[in-house]
Parts: C-alpha cells; structure tokens; sequence
C-alpha cells in the first residue's frame, strides 16, 4: 500500500531560504520511538554512574588513565560504535539517532570532547575514506574502544587555514613507507590515542593527505598535556612526528584528498556539536531552575522573581529552537542518505554526499548551538548569584567548559562567513536558484505594500507571513550586498557576517515554528500552549536580531536613496505583530520550575 503522506521533491540544502517547508516534513524530537528513548536514558544513566560523581577527579588529570578508562566503560555499552555499521561491530543508526547519542553526553563536561573525538574525527575519516582492509583492521577495535583515536591537523602556523599545514611526508627509498615529519597540536586524545588521522604534504604537494597513523609505528613523541581555561580533563598535547615511518597502505583515500576529507569530517562534527551543545545547555539550565527554587531572599524563592523566570525562560526558548533546527536538519541529512543508497550509492559515500549536500545547515548549528550554551552558562553563573563564581558550585566548570565550542569546528566567524559563501557558491552553479526570488523581492519593494491578512490559515498564518518576510529581507539585502560588492563580496567580512546572522535566525525560528506546528497537529492546540508561547518568543527575538543586522549590512554599503528605500524595504519585511513577551515568558518559567528541569 502507498504511504498516504504527499510526495515531495526533496529539499536541498540552502533552499530553505527560498522555499515553504510544510510542518509535516520535518522530523520533532517528539517523535523519538521507544528504542531512541532507551538509548538516550543508556546515555544519562552512564553520565550519572561514571562522569557527574567525578568530575573534580576527571579534571585534575592526576590519573592519565581515568579518561581512557571511561572511555572503555562507553564501549562497553556501544557508546563509541552507534555510527559505525553493524559488519565493523557498530550499531549502524540512522544519523538523528546518533545526534540523540551526542547531545546527552554533551552534558559530560571533558567526557563529552574526548567520545565525540573518538567516534567523530577520529574514526569517521577511516570509516568514510578507508579501503576495505583499513576498514577491517582499525573500525572493530575503534568501535568498542579497544584503540583510542585522535585527529591530527591543527599546527602552530595553520588553524583556520588548514591547508597551509606544513608537515611533510616523503616515500621511503624503498617505496614501502612514508616518512612523516612535523608538528601538531591543540589534539584531543593526543595523550593516550592508539590511533592519530594525521594530515601531511607529500613532497610539495599543494594539498594535504592524510594518513592512518599507529602509536606503536615509533617516531612520535608530545609536550605535556596543555593548561587550559575549559575542558581541563581533555587530554590535549603538542604532538611531533620525527621520521615516523608509516606503510604506504596507510595512506587514507588518494594523495592529495586530505583537505576534501578534513573538511567533510568537519561538516560531521559541525552538526553534532550544535547537538552535544543542547545537552550541556538543559543540563545547566535544570540545575539553575533548581538553584532559584531553592535560594531564598527577602522571604522567598528567586525563582518567584520576574527577572530570573524572564532569564530561565529565555534560555528554553533559545534552546527548544536550537533543538528544533538541529534534528529537522539531522533527518533532512537522513532522508538524502537513504535516497542515495536507493540510488546505487554505497554507504560510506552516501553518508559523505548527505552531509555535504547540508553543509550549509551544518554549519548554521554550529553557530547557533554553540552560542545558546554560552548563553545559557552566562546566564546560569548570573541565577547562582554568588555561587555562581564559586568553584564550589557546579556554574564555574559548566562557563569555562563551554567557552570553547566557539572556536571548535572552525570558528563562529569561520562559520558565518562559509554559510554565506556556500550559498552563493551553489546559487553561481544553478543548484539554487536564488536570482529569481531576489528579483521577486526587489519588485515587490518597488509596490504598493500589501497590508491585508494572509491566505493562510492556521494556527501560525500570520507568523508564517512574518517569517516569509524575514526571509524576503536576507533575500533584499543578500542581493544588494552582491551587486555592489560582486566577487569583492568575500572581502567584506562584516557584511558577510550580517547576512549569516539573517540566515541563522530565519532556519532556527522557522524550524521551531513548524516543530510547534507539527505537535499542535499531533497533540491539539490546547495541549501546546507553553510550546506555543516557545515559538513567540523565539521569533520576536529572531526577527528583533535579523533586523539589527540587516541594518548593519545596508549601513555598510547603500548611500541615498537606495539607502532609504533598502530602509523602508528592511521596516516592512521585519514588522511583527506585538505580543505579550513577558506574559509568555512567565508561563514558560512557571512550568519549568514546576517540573524542576528543561521540560521539553
């Protein structure tokens, strides 16, 4: 029998921009089937058994072996194989259900930088490029933990530009080795990793390659582990390659496909840090919420004050909408892998060419994620008041922990600027069609404004409107930045990061809009009222912040009358109708400090 739901094209990356997503195509996290449910609950239990009782220790790293060893225990319970197919001793999950596994252990602190290394950039690269025998060898024994993994790629002179990367590989004069020499840091399991990915030149290659490196093959030596501001019980150490011979059957994928493969993992590692993200921000706003309910001033609870439920409601809201984006994204990359594998593609491939096809989005979580658990630890160490600052309360690892995420993964400004540049990029090449609803929008700033209601009916039709118009407004200054600046535009990086702030906010408030959307249709409306009041909070801010930052971007380039018009264009396409922010945001609170947590 034919699935009753309605066949339709699917949606690439980037097209969101231009095109209506229907509530119906995305997935919720309110869909998570019984097993997903047990996995995560496998996930908090094994934090609560082997991390949050030990987090003080874990730091102090003065067991080099406490990490490895707990490590060990997530192999135990599949923890470091739900990526890896079932023939290599994995679990073989669907790509959101592996997201569902990063943002629970996101709450572990340390614990969650050395997993996500492992299963991530330490084992994906073999995973997607290996050779069948590479595979054979290294993913059984990644999967469980058996060998440890680290990522080798970062050096002294080359961070953002990973490409300029100077260590060396040359072949052996018997054609049988490579003899790799070279500096690395800032690796994470650099201390006791069995196995390093490492990228090198060959000769004067003018791209990287990369490597399948054993500890045991001999010429490595580090520095001590690193003093860091956060995650201080993540090992991280200098790593030095002194004539480290490694067999020419190492060698990962072809020569010269290091840069592809480094920046293809990172998509991977992009997304799911958006994922592990949201886990480290319910952790440290459930812990607020209890705080403020058991402090007491002037004879009563805090979080009977307007001013803390106004901050504990506001991070819910940014993270429900970070949450919204991140597993909508997760199963659009789900959907594109299985239509690839449908269309004669093999797995490891299909899984590449998903990832790559969402890159865009990948990036967008990124940001998004990694900045609401800035958010939400900021205002966390602000609720504990005093304690906040102290070390002795639980807000002081959670700040300083957190503070990272911005720069791993490329940085922020990296990531804002790739969106943008992406975007274009697939628009040059006919992959999107971006001209013709840019030209739409420069016609209807030349018309008479249309101020009637919209066609749309529904329980969001005039915010469905509103966000249409958020998007026209990245489409009006997006096109004007281009026609002004034309190839000159990557040069502007301060405009570059206005349009991605623009496009930010418009994928996270329209993904959480429809995920609200969806559960009212699941649920009935009256069942999603704090949800409801969720949406509106998030897209006043959406709107309120893509405005600021339009504004910015037209400052930056339009002069007279182009100026007043692109002006009076931004006015229109980020007008919302008033709404009762702090009515909502009391309703949100009060529920959650009644359920004692983030209660989504």
């Amino acid at each position: 029998m034919a699935a009753a739901t309605e066949t339709k094209q699917a949606i690439k990356g980037g097209e969101f921009l231009i095109r209506q997503t229907e509530a119906s195509e995305i997935f919720i996290p309110e869909q998570w089937n019984e097993e997903q449910k047990m996995i995560a609950q496998t996930c908090k239990e094994f934090l609560e058994q082997e991390v949050f009782n030990r987090l003080d220790e874990i730091d102090s790293m003065e067991d080099l072996q406490l990490m490895p060893s707990i490590l060990d225990k997530a192999g135990e319970l599949g923890l470091l194989g739900t990526s890896v197919p079932q023939e290599y001793g994995g679990f073989g999950m669907d790509f959101n259900t592996t997201m569902l596994v990063a943002e629970v252990i996101g709450a572990g602190h340390s614990v969650a930088v050395a997993l996500s290394a492992h299963t991530g950039i330490g084992t994906l690269p073999i995973l997607y490029y290996g050779n069948e025998e590479q595979k054979k060898k290294y993913i059984p024994k990644l999967a469980t933990g058996e060998w440890k993994a680290a990522y080798c790629l970062t050096e002294p002179d080359s961070g953002s530009d990973a490409n300029s990367g100077k260590t060396k590989a040359t072949l052996s004069a018997d054609g049988k080795h490579y003899i790799i020499n070279g500096q690395k840091m800032w690796i994470t399991n650099g201390g006791f990793a069995d196995v390093y990915v490492v990228f090198a030149k060959i000769d004067n290659d003018k791209n990287l390659s990369a490597f399948i490196v054993e500890k045991s093959f001999g010429g490595i030596t580090m520095n001590e582990e690193e003093h860091k501001m956060g995650i201080k019980g993540s090992s991280t150490r200098q790593i030095f390659f002194n004539d480290c011979k490694v067999p020419v059957e190492n060698l990962l994928s072809e020569r010269e496909n290091g840069f592809k493969i480094a920046v293809n993992i990172l998509n991977v590692g992009r997304i799911k840090l958006g994922a592990a993200a949201l886990g480290g921000s319910k952790r440290t706003i459930s812990l607020a919420i209890n705080y403020a309910k058991e402090r007491k001033q002037f004879g009563t609870s805090i979080a009977n004050f307007g001013a803390i439920k106004h901050k504990i409601a506001d991070v819910i809201a940014h993270i429900f909408a970070s949450e919204s984006a991140c597993y909508r994204a997760g199963q659009n990359i789900d959907d594109a892998y299985n239509a690839f594998v449908a269309g004669g593609l093999d797995s490891g491939k299909a899984r590449l060419k998903s990832l790559e096809e969402f890159a865009i989005e990948c990036a967008i979580l990124k940001v998004h994620g990694s900045e609401v658990l800035d958010y939400a630890v900021d205002e966390g160490v602000q609720i504990y008041g005093g304690m906040g600052f102290s070390a002795e309360g639980p807000m002081d690892r959670a700040y300083r922990d957190a503070r990272i995420n911005r720069i791993f993964e490329g940085t922020n400004e990296i990531n804002r600027m790739l969106t943008i540049d992406m975007l274009l990029k697939r628009a040059m090449k006919g992959q999107i069609d971006l001209m013709s609803p840019a030209m739409a929008v420069q016609k209807e700033l030349m018309a008479i404004p249309d101020f009637g209601a919209s066609d749309d009916e529904g329980v969001f039709a005039k915010e469905k409107k509103a966000l249409a118009n958020l998007k026209k407004a990245g489409l009006m200054v997006a096109g004007a930045a281009v026609q002004k600046f034309m190839m000159k535009l990557s040069e502007e990086q301060e405009v570059l990061m206005n349009l991605a702030d623009m496009l930010i906010e418009g994928y996270v408030a329209e993904s959480t809009l429809l995920r609200v959307e969806k559960l009212i249709g699941i649920r009935g409306e009256e069942n999603c009222q704090i949800e409801k009041e969720l949406a509106m909070i998030y897209l006043h801010h959406a709107i309120e912040r893509a405005a600021v930052a339009g504004k910015h971007a037209i400052y930056a380039f339009a002069e007279g009358d182009e100026l007043r018009l692109m002006l009076l264009g931004l006015k229109r396409f980020t007008k919302i109708d008033p709404y009762n922010l702090k009515e909502a945001r009391r309703k949100v609170a009060n529920y959650a400090i009644e359920k004692g947590e983030y209660p989504f």
